[in-house]
Formats: structure tokens, C-alpha cells, sequence
């Protein structure tokens, strides 16, 4: 297959081309920093060009979402914006473009996290996007068939673990490899309208 891969160098980007290159697929990276798909979740139009240089694809899938982490009486309006801005609407943009140079067969597959299932304190921003790319995946899959749309929802990362722990007592780390099995899931199998939960 020939895959769209948005958020390719980080932590879970990596693993996931790993694995997909593994397997036989062909990768195309896509960053803020990619000289050939420079992409920003945040900019519309970086979206739209980045998948018009792709052309045509098997897949489209996104690793990468930035939110704002404070408490809610901290966080200004304008964070909160940003946060849904890039993690939600930047994921939703992507696949409103890619409906164009998808295959007829096709797959889309975004990323949200445990945060969207089980809030912890300071989480609200990303809680909020991360509710918002499922439901938007549940409803969207009802409309695009053949296209097929999912998303994975990791808990903390085993690989970045020692940063947040604190903020999620008794709950397990998950590492990047067995998020990137989640992926290949949802872009090899047929399944639609599913939320992969790693937690």
C-alpha cells in the first residue's frame, strides 16, 4: 500500500513507519519540518498541500495532535481553541481532503488518547479534542463507505512515561510498538468506525 503518514518522526509516528515499511508498505512521511509535505495540523492549507503531493493513496494516517495542559480556570479561551484547532479540527481537515485522493477502497486512521475516555486534572483541553475526533470518527463512518475511518486512543506511552505518571496512578504504559499493531489494524483490516483503546 501506498500510506500518508502525518506526524511520522515522533515517538508513535516513528514506530507506525517502522512497522508499515516492515510490512511492505510505501510511506510518506508528512511534518512540519518535511521538506517535501511540510504539514501543520494547525494551517488548513499545509493540510491540502501535503495531501495533494501525495496523490493518490491507500491510506491516510495521522500521529501527530497537540493540545494545551493547565487547569481550567488557567487555560485561556484561545488555548482551548488552539487545542481543538490542531488535534481535532487538523485531523478533521485531513480526512475532508483526503476524501479527494483516497482509494475508493481506502482508510483513514487518527489518533486521540485515553484522556478522551478517563479525563485526569489539567486534561480538559486534550480531553475535549480527544472526544471530539471519536465521535467525529463514529458519525464520518457512516457517510464515507467504502472508505473506511478509525482511530487509535493510546494511554500514556511506556517510551515518554516519565514525564506524566504522576497524573495517571495504577494505569499501565503502553509502548509505541503496540500502538503501531493498532494501526496496521485498522489500515489492513476492515473494520470502521472503531476507537482502538490501548489502555
Amino acid at each position: 500500500m501506498r500510506i500518508l503518514l502525518v506526524g511520522n518522526t515522533g515517538v508513535i509516528g516513528s514506530a507506525v513507519e517502522a512497522r508499515l515499511r516492515e510490512r511492505g508498505h510505501a510511506v510518506l512521511g508528512a511534518t512540519r519540518t518535511n521538506a517535501e509535505r511540510p504539514t501543520d495540523l494547525s494551517d488548513p492549507e499545509s493540510i491540502a498541500k501535503a495531501v495533494d503531493q501525495a496523490g493518490e493513496v491507500d491510506a491516510i494516517a495521522c500521529a501527530a495532535g497537540h493540545a494545551a495542559y493547565g487547569p481550567v480556570g488557567e487555560l485561556s479561551g484561545a488555548q482551548y481553541r488552539d487545542s481543538l484547532g490542531n488535534k481535532a479540527l487538523g485531523q478533521i481537515e485531513l480526512v475532508l481532503r483526503g476524501l479527494h485522493t483516497l482509494a475508493p477502497a481506502g482508510s483513514f486512521t487518527l489518533i486521540t488518547g485515553v484522556l478522551g475516555t478517563y479525563p485526569v486534572r489539567t486534561s480538559s483541553a486534550a480531553s475535549a479534542a480527544n472526544g471530539a475526533v471519536e465521535s467525529f470518527v463514529r458519525a464520518a463512518a457512516l457517510e464515507i463507505a467504502p472508505r473506511r475511518i478509525n482511530a487509535v486512543s493510546p494511554t500514556i506511552l511506556a517510551e515518554a512515561s516519565a514525564k506524566a505518571k504522576h497524573l495517571f496512578p495504577g494505569v499501565e504504559p503502553v509502548t509505541a510498538s503496540k500502538v503501531a499493531n493498532a494501526y496496521v489494524r485498522s489500515i489492513e483490516g476492515a473494520e470502521t468506525g472503531q476507537i482502538y483503546q490501548l489502555f
